[in-house]
């Protein structure tokens, strides 16, 4: 049973973690030449756009999740995959510069005059914050389609392999999900995330 108080907390914490991933693809995109985003309606802060409604709720529900992709057209960039890596890797950097603002921002508050249980709650926000934004990071690296580091890997392979790469995209969510199952690579990624939430915090 889902508790209505944490409910209350991640909601709003996963649809702006959410949004500025999906805004920053869009932004840069929008800045290498690509108007694509931005006719689309995604060159936006407002989360509504961005939401996939069965990946939000699985993102709640289980923690795995995903938002609506954003549209580009790689075509319209100088360089054809130095522009559509730049776009990949714009989602998880604003991830983790979220997460470090968040966390340098909160040192410098005065949390200790709050009343104990209301600094309880903002520590915990914050740290939700944190650790859900630097997750979705470091999973979003990961080179497995459709996740933004698949793309971001394709930009460095011979035309050799990426004909190989390419055609392993249509099993890509099957071999995520492997993965994912696999301990061994589920303690890795949460000693990954575990690494950069304390160097943050």
């Amino acid at each position: 049973m889902i508790n209505l108080q944490s409910l209350l907390i991640s909601l709003p914490v996963i649809l702006i973690a959410i949004t500025i991933h999906e805004f920053a693809h869009a932004k840069v995109a929008d800045i290498l030449g690509d108007p694509t985003p931005r006719l689309a309606g995604r060159l936006t802060l407002n989360p509504i756009p961005h939401i996939d409604p069965i990946g939000f709720l699985m993102l709640i529900l289980v923690g795995f999740g995903w938002a609506k992709p954003v549209p580009i057209n790689p075509n319209n960039f100088a360089d054809y995959k130095k522009g559509s890596a730049a776009v990949s890797l714009a989602g998880p950097l604003s991830n983790i510069f979220f997460a470090w603002l968040v966390a340098t921002l909160i040192k410098y508050l005065p949390l200790g005059s709050l009343p104990f249980g209301y600094m309880m709650t903002v520590a915990y926000i914050v740290k939700y914050t944190v650790v859900l934004n630097v997750a979705l990071a470091v999973f979003n690296l990961l080179p497995i389609p459709p996740l933004d580091g698949h793309h971001i890997l394709e930009a460095f392979l011979p035309y050799s392999a990426l004909r190989f790469y390419r055609e392993l995209s249509q099993y890509g969510f099957l071999i995520l999900i492997a993965i994912l199952m696999f301990p061994p690579f589920s303690v890795f990624l949460h000693y990954a995330v575990g690494y950069i939430v304390n160097l943050l915090l």
